[in-house]
């Protein structure tokens, strides 16, 4: 069995979700989102997402982690806070020496509901059906655990594939 921590980093909002994975059956173990203060500097709000998120991997003990990959769109500015915050995201588990996977937004969601072009709201609802107790109080804390389903099937599939090749 293996727990996974999903990260959906933001800088307003972060996603995480915690899950166990055994096999092809996952459970839902926690999901949650930290908010940061958009009155505070971006260093502020970076030391707090950093602090949160030490406090989440210390407390659940992920063997793995998975950080969804930043998407650039228009405005430039929020593309790079973006940035600050996935980078915190991908720091702290390292800190703890989790490994860190990173999926593009359309691999999660191909892996979820089956299309790289579902919508928020299918992604969250398929979720809910793989997961059925998360409580998913904001779309990023689904987007979270939808990146540690995704990471949870990417791992059986390339045990899968490493298995038979050393069975052949």
């Amino acid at each position: 069995m293996v727990r996974i921590l999903g990260i959906d980093p933001g800088l307003r909002f972060t996603g995480w979700g915690v899950v166990t994975a055994q096999g092809n059956r996952l459970s839902h173990v926690a999901d949650g989102v930290i908010a940061t203060d958009s009155a505070l500097s971006v260093p502020e709000r970076l030391r707090h997402l950093h602090d949160a998120l030490l406090d989440l991997a210390r407390n659940f003990a992920p063997d793995e982690a998975a950080v969804e990959e930043t998407y650039v769109n228009r405005n430039g500015a929020a593309t790079l806070k973006l940035g600050y915050a996935r980078g915190v995201g991908l720091l702290v588990p390292m800190l703890l020496d989790i490994p860190v996977s990173e999926y593009g937004a359309k691999t999660v969601k191909r892996a979820v509901v089956g299309t790289g072009a579902a919508t928020k709201e299918q992604v969250s609802m398929m979720v809910r059906r793989i997961l059925p107790t998360a409580l998913l109080k904001r779309a990023d804390a689904a987007d979270a655990l939808a990146v540690a389903i995704c990471h949870a099937h990417h791992r059986a599939s390339a045990m899968h594939i490493a298995n038979a090749t050393r069975m052949a």
